[in-house]
This record gives C-alpha cells, structure tokens and sequence, in this order.
C-alpha cells in the first residue's frame, strides 16, 4: 500500500533553507544532504516561520548532542513541528517528558527492551523475513519498501504488543497521517490519534480480562510510584511504541536496501562478505539516520552564538549529526566497513531510543535474509523512488527487479 501526501505538494517551494527550510520541498525530500552541506558553509543555525511560531534548525554534530544532553534548557514536552502554529497533540512519555518523571517512566519499559528480552524474538522476525523475501525472489520483482521494509516491524511490533499483525494496513494508514501528513494538518494528526488511542484501549481492556506475557498487558499490570498507571497514560505509551517503533525501523531497513540497489559494489562485497553486515549496518544508521525530533526552549540560552528565547522551538535533526564532516571523515561518503562510527542515529542524551537494541535486530535479519535470498537486484528500469515527506525519512517506494 502506498500513500500521498496532497497536503504537502501544495506546499511553496522553497527559495532559501537557511531562513525557510522546509522538510516537505522537494529537495530536501529527494536528496537533502547538498542542502544541509551549503547551510553548514553559510550560517551556524537555520531558521524557518513555516513551523509552530518559528523554528531553529542545529546544523552540527556537538550543539545536537549539547541540546540532546540539556533536557532543564530544551525540554521534551513538545507537541512536535507542525505548520502554522503548535497544534496540540497531546503527551506521549516518555519521548515528551522531562525529568524526574522520565526516568520514572523510563524504567516501566526497559524490562521489555533489554537485551536479552530483545533476542527472544529473533524467530519471529526470521520467519517473516524468509517468508516475503523468498516470494520476492520467485516473483522476479516487487517493492522493498512496499512489500518488505515496511512490514518487518509491523510484524515485530504486533507481536511484542500482542495486537494483531492483519492489522498492518491499519497501523501504516495512521503512521502515515501522524508523520507525513499530520505536520501539515492539525485535524487529520488529531483523529489519527484518537483512533490509535481507542484502539489501544480495547485491547488494554482485553488484557485485564485475560492478560498474557505481552507488552500490554506489562504496562495494565505494573505499576509506578506504588500506583497502577493510570488508562490514559498507557494508552500514550502505546501509541508512541507502535509510531515510533515502525516507522523509524522501516525507513532504516528501506534505505540501506534502497542503497545496496543502486551500489552494486557494497552490495556484492557484503554478500561475499557477510561477516562484515553488522559494521555496515552502523553505516547505513549513520549515512541514513531518519529520526528529526522537536524540543521546546524552557529558558533563555545561547547556542553557537545564536540567541535563543525561552519558547522557542528545536527541530533536532539527528541525520544532519550523523553527516557533520567534522565528525566524520568523508561523512558524505558510504563506507560500509567504517571503523570507527559514534553515531547518534537513535538520539542522544537521557531520551535515546529505548528500542535501539530491537531496531537492530531487525535490521540485521532482514538485510542477511534478503541478501541471501536476493543477492542481485537493481531499481526497476522507469521506475521512481519516493521517500517521505515529515519528522521521519525513509524511502516509501523502492521498485526492484531481480537481476
């Protein structure tokens, strides 16, 4: 299933990022890594009034990670980058909460993410993996992103919630209109997450009825603080694991796919080399980081000398970091077998993503999975890739044939 966003090709292009960047113009969508270098050369922080009342926009590796690491100055409760004007949408922890309730919230869900936890599900991940890989690979085409990336974290998510996987179609629709769409319509964000939100509260009400060993019926049964958690926190927590637990992994997937279709060499090398993928796959995190999150300036500061009023808004772009040239050597450059790579793909900071050791794991066995079941394939010829507009890049439609 593939989707557009009308809302966003109505949208001005734009004529100068450093003082009306735009995630939604075209350029910016199809190629932004010229755009972030030219910025980088002409100002030390970019600036657009499309967004909330106005919008700053770090253009460096040290003043993202300063910002990550400074939640009292840029908090995270923040209602996200939206045009014209903040748009309520609510709270969703612990992404949007500050100390000390974040730690709090925090630690009801690491016994969920840990590591070990983490690794139990590598069996289900595989079989689905195997599944749609090989029915590419009889077919002789198909879509990476379509029929591959974007259900392998459905499918791990589904499960780690105890929802039901069918429901895919469903979960991509809203992700759709809360991350693409969403910045630029206040109500279709609103209803989107209105029905996520009742979606999850049947199934919280199912799990106090019969509760399993899912993560929902986790959250209806611990409690913070020596309280239950209240219904409509829960029911917050599971829309920000079924968002961003989807959506950022599947753009990761997709776009190292997308990379190894138009780069026969790294493609080729990896299936001679397969020992080498975990180094790669910190490349592709690096080289296409998709997560841009919002933080909201809680005092007056300073940053790189450019004076900030408490108010003010933050969009943290984490794959402009990952891409600072004074980081990386040849950071422009995809260097499969990198050595040394501290990436901050997965943030930055006390609100780094709890669910980086599950992102990798799926990465890891679709990337083996498909290149041992596809080892050669190529953009179909007259085909077009298209990738998303909003907070999260990723390709949306990789159309591949078998070589």
């Amino acid at each position: 299933m593939t989707y557009t966003d009308d809302a966003a090709s109505a949208i001005p292009t734009v004529e100068d990022f450093a003082t009306d960047w735009d995630f939604n113009d075209p350029a910016w969508v199809n190629d932004p890594f010229p755009i972030w270098d030219e910025l980088r050369g002409r100002c030390p922080m970019g600036r657009s009034e499309r967004f909330n009342e106005g919008v700053w926009l770090p253009l460096n590796y040290d003043d993202i990670v300063d910002i990550a690491n400074d939640p009292e100055t840029f908090s995270n409760v923040h209602h996200g980058i939206r045009r014209g004007g903040t748009v309520e949408r609510g709270y969703f922890p612990p992404i949007n909460s500050d100390p000390p309730d974040h730690l709090e919230i925090r630690r009801t869900l690491l016994p969920f993410f840990a590591p070990k936890r983490i690794e139990s599900w590598r069996s289900h991940i595989a079989a689905d993996c195997e599944a749609r890989a090989a029915a590419i690979a009889e077919r002789g085409h198909g879509d990476a992103a379509v029929d591959y990336s974007q259900h392998i974290p459905v499918g791990a998510i589904a499960a780690i919630l105890g929802i039901d996987p069918a429901d895919g179609d469903q979960f991509r629709s809203w992700i759709f209109d809360i991350l693409s769409v969403g910045p630029n319509d206040g109500a279709v964000l609103q209803q989107a997450i209105f029905e996520v939100r009742e979606y999850m509260a049947k199934a919280m009400a199912a799990r106090r009825v019969e509760p399993s060993d899912d993560f929902i019926s986790h959250l209806v049964t611990t409690s913070m603080g020596g309280e239950p958690l209240p219904d409509h926190l829960i029911e917050r927590m599971l829309v920000l694991q079924l968002i961003a637990g989807i959506d950022t992994t599947w753009s990761s997937i997709g776009a190292a796919l997308w990379h190894l279709a138009v780069n026969d060499e790294d493609r080729r090398r990896l299936v001679a080399e397969p020992e080498l993928l975990p180094t790669a796959m910190e490349e592709f995190l690096r080289a296409y980081a998709p997560v841009n999150v919002a933080r909201r300036v809680a005092a007056d500061t300073e940053v790189n000398g450019v004076h900030m009023q408490a108010g003010d808004h933050v969009m943290m772009t984490f794959p402009i970091a990952c891409r600072d040239p004074e980081r990386f050597d040849r950071a422009d450059e995809v260097i499969i077998d990198r050595a040394e790579n501290r990436h901050i793909a997965f943030g930055a900071g006390i609100h780094r993503c709890i669910g980086s050791n599950l992102a990798r794991l799926e990465m890891e066995i679709a990337l083996e999975t498909w290149l041992r079941h596809i080892p050669e394939y190529s953009i179909a010829p007259g085909s077009e890739v298209t990738w998303s507009t909003g907070q999260i890049r990723g390709p949306r439609s990789i159309p591949i044939i078998v070589d």
